[in-house]
């Protein structure tokens, strides 16, 4: 599983050399030491979480908190800093913050907040219903629909998950066991004729788009390529 990207701004060397090296046991850590340069990263690459100390040159904790909030107000902001002023923790929240801890720190209560921040991140993500474009046909997996001019075909739940999980695995070859494990639970005879019946009927809903095709893989799987 890939690891989760923070960006961790703090400029005391020390700190963040300790906090950095304890967090790149967990995630995947980008440290930046200064606060302009911070936000050009943030601006220019994707992230999940951002750690932000607040005393920072060029551009402090809450400036780089303000301009996040004008572009993205999803993604779990922690600031940690020295300022232990409650005026100061207010503030910090009030921009968008999810949490204000303040220096020193504990690095297992640091971790435990990210840990929490980034799942109920994701579990707002799942929500979201997400929409594919397969040729001209527009899948809209919560609803387990697939639009074409205005007009729409209703999948079954399983076959919803099926092709969301082709989608999610486009040009990949996915191996039988791996399908019928993550849509049956198990990969037995009978679930195995279910799958068939369930691709039969996605080739055919989706056969005259000629840049999608599902491969059969003979002795291996299947593979969905949209060209």
């Amino acid at each position: 599983m890939n690891k989760k990207r923070i960006l961790y701004v703090e400029d005391d060397e020390t700190l963040a050399f300790l906090t950095a090296d304890n967090l790149e046991q967990h995630f995947q850590v980008v440290h930046c030491n200064n606060g302009a340069k911070a936000f050009e990263l943030f601006c220019n690459e994707d992230f999940d979480l951002c750690v932000l100390d607040i005393m920072l040159p060029d551009m402090d904790g809450f400036e780089i908190a303000t301009e996040i909030r004008k572009r993205n107000q999803e993604v779990p902001i922690i600031f940690l800093s020295a300022k232990t002023m409650k005026d100061d923790r207010v503030k910090g929240l009030r921009l968008g913050a999810d949490d204000y801890l303040v220096k020193p720190y504990s690095i297992e209560e640091l971790i435990l907040k990210i840990e929490i921040f980034l799942n109920r991140s994701q579990k707002v993500q799942d929500k979201v219903a997400k929409k594919y474009n397969i040729g001209s046909f527009e899948f809209e997996f919560e609803n387990y629909l697939l639009k074409k001019e205005n007009k729409g075909i209703t999948l079954t739940e399983r076959e919803a998950a099926l092709l969301k999980l082709f989608l999610d695995n486009v040009n990949t070859v996915l191996k039988r066991e791996k399908i019928l494990t993550s849509l049956w639970g198990n990969d037995d005879y009978f679930s195995g004729r279910s799958l068939d019946v369930f691709i039969s009927r996605l080739r055919k809903i989706l056969k005259d788009e000629t840049s999608v095709k599902i491969e059969n893989i003979p002795r291996v799987g299947f593979k969905m390529v949209i060209d």
